[in-house]
């Protein structure tokens, strides 16, 4: 039977890998509805509370979807919600089999995989990096002739910058194909139910990128931020770093962004729910980089707040539009804000974190937060994707919050085992 009367009651999904669970859960919690949250291992308290806890399968979207039509009979939903790329596509099938509001299955599939989100995006005449598919097998000499330098290898299914390498000439291509084959091989299955294995290589596209927030509701763009990236992204690596809104270009050059987003939404097939949209821009115009059916990662969003106090937070907003709740979205608050996302330095075993007490204290910046631990083994991109911290800004222009948190950002230290065995060498 039903819990909750005539509350809505919305299922949320939400990998055991993920920063945001505690803000989406918040979120649930400051809208009023019953919440279920469902990952992918199981947990003890599901026997004593099956309406707010559920284990699926999320590398099989298709049987997560069954075994949501199950519990959906005793507990009907009125919304499913997935957090990142994979859980994106158990939502559309979820979605699909119980009749609600979603974008489409095939869409949010193409999202999720590069080298299908490219074909459409070419087909519809939208600027995208020349690309072609390598397969596991292909023969990689051969590969390194047809290419133009520099290029990029991207893993097809692999989000946040994870295996994403520049190479600059033939010799280079073969050793980084190899490297690409074994951080994908390491990933694990979770998007083999439907996304293309292997990886693209596509040409370099030169210029500043922008990373574009928003949410699609009957197929049209609303854009709920428009990012600047002020560090240049040359590679050979592309770890983002820094975030900072509103933009600072031209407003002609926006309108552009925001167009060439909404073209490439549409050519995909989205129709209702969020979009995280990467692009870059020079004298030929705008360029779709990445396309993803989901919200922006990590810690970013915390940073974005809605309503003339700022009260509703992006968690709230995304859940409430996925519910219905808001017929548009509300503006955000005057001034400037800025997140810089914190690369994993140097790999080895976290010693400790010196100096995010003075980071804190720099005006300006709202949150200093730190998402590793003591005695976690780190690992740099290319080969994780995980950020060391987040460091968060508000204030009233770009400039300000840009320089509060690079200087915030200056003040850590991640000590590892690797560094403390370098300066114990040193001192002998």
């Amino acid at each position: 039977m039903a819990s909750g009367g005539d509350r809505a009651r919305l299922l949320l999904l939400i990998p055991t890998t993920t920063y945001r669970a505690e803000a989406f859960v918040e979120a649930a919690r400051e809208l009023d509805v019953d919440l279920t949250v469902a990952s992918e291992h199981d947990s003890t308290f599901s026997l004593a509370e099956p309406d707010k806890l559920l284990t699926l399968d999320f590398t099989d979207p298709r049987r997560a979807a069954e075994q949501v039509k199950v519990f959906a009979r005793d507990y009907p939903l009125a919304a499913v919600f997935g957090v990142d790329d994979h859980t994106a596509v158990v939502a559309a099938h979820v979605s699909a089999e119980l009749g609600l509001r979603h974008n489409p299955v095939a869409a949010v599939e193409a999202a999720g995989d590069k080298h299908r989100q490219r074909v459409l995006l070419q087909r519809h005449g939208i600027r995208v990096p020349k690309f072609r598919l390598l397969s596991f097998d292909s023969d990689v000499k051969q590969a390194g002739r047809q290419v133009t330098y520099p290029c990029v290898l991207k893993p097809v299914h692999l989000a946040a910058s994870r295996g994403v390498i520049r190479v600059d000439d033939a010799v280079e291509f073969g050793q980084t194909v190899q490297r690409v084959r074994a951080i994908t091989d390491r990933a694990g299955p979770a998007a083999a139910a439907w996304a293309t294995q292997g990886m693209i290589a596509e040409d370099y596209v030169p210029g500043p990128e922008f990373a574009l927030e928003g949410w699609i509701e009957g197929g049209e763009l609303d854009v709920l931020a428009l990012f600047d990236k002020p560090d240049p992204l040359e590679g050979p690596y592309f770890a983002e770093t820094l975030y900072v809104a509103p933009s600072r270009f031209p407003d002609a050059v926006q309108v552009e962004l925001v167009a060439c987003a909404q073209s490439a939404a549409r050519a995909v097939g989205l129709e209702t729910g969020p979009v995280h949209v990467e692009l870059r821009y020079n004298d030929e115009g705008p360029w779709i980089i990445e396309l993803a059916a989901r919200p922006i990662g990590g810690k970013c969003g915390q940073v974005l707040r809605f309503g003339a106090d700022g009260s509703v937070t992006l968690e709230q907003l995304l859940l409430g539009r996925a519910l219905g709740r808001f017929e548009a979205t509300p503006k955000r608050p005057p001034g400037a804000v800025a997140v810089m996302m914190i690369p994993v330095p140097v790999a080895g075993t976290l010693d400790r974190v010196i100096g995010t007490a003075a980071a804190r204290a720099v005006p300006h910046v709202t949150d200093v937060i730190v998402t590793v631990h003591r005695g976690q083994e780190l690992v740099p991109l290319p080969e994780e994707s995980r950020y060391a911290g987040f460091i968060l800004a508000r204030g009233e222009t770009p400039e300000v919050v840009e320089r509060a948190v690079r200087e915030a950002n200056e003040m850590i230290e991640f000590v590892v085992g690797s560094a403390l065995e370098d300066a114990a060498g040193s001192a002998r």
